[in-house]
């Protein structure tokens, strides 16, 4: 299997009868630059599903490593028995496009409204169109990119979290041409 894969918080609900509710997702990721698309793989057991298969939409939240408790907790209790924004003393705030809450202490957050649903035997997976984006300004640098070091984001690999770590290159590096040093 692919390792590591990011570790997300998603969060769902508090809309059409539904409480707002949390579920971690390792199986998550980009699918689409035009529209901007993503996908999270859910089991249809799971709290979350029925939430996300009756609302359409839901946001992916990008904890950093100050979460990993929470992030591990939300993975292991379900939501139909506990309140796990109450449980873990994360904060909902409203999304922009969407109408359920996102995680404010996560430095990322990504609406998203499902466009498909495939059944793929343990779980479905949502293909869901980005909406709108929230970015902590703390994790921006001055070029207005996510700066990876400041956001401390996380993966999950084999039953574990880990920390990203060191910066190794920018794409096509490998192939970029020096520049020639005048002589002095």
């Amino acid at each position: 299997m692919l390792s590591p894969v990011p570790v997300v918080l998603v969060s769902c609900g508090g809309i059409k009868g539904w409480k707002a509710n949390l579920i971690t997702i390792a199986w998550a990721g980009n699918v689409c630059s035009d529209p901007p698309m993503l996908s999270i793989a859910v089991r249809p057991d799971r709290y979350s599903h029925a939430i996300i298969k009756t609302t359409g939409e839901f946001i992916v939240n990008v904890p950093s490593t100050d979460q990993v408790k929470a992030t591990d907790w939300c993975g292991v209790v379900s939501g139909r028995d506990v309140d796990k924004f109450a449980g873990t003393g994360l904060t909902p705030a409203p999304g922009r496009k969407v109408a359920c809450p996102m995680v404010m202490e996560c430095p990322l957050n990504i609406e998203c409204r499902v466009r498909k649903s495939l059944e793929l035997g343990s779980h479905t997976l949502f293909l869901a169109e980005v909406v709108a984006v929230q970015v902590s300004s703390e994790v921006v640098d001055a070029r207005g990119r996510l700066n990876l070091q400041k956001a401390g984001l996380m993966a999950f690999a084999h039953g574990h979290y880990f920390a990203l770590g060191h910066h190794l290159g920018h794409f096509g590096f490998s192939v970029r041409k020096r520049k020639k040093r005048g002589r002095t």
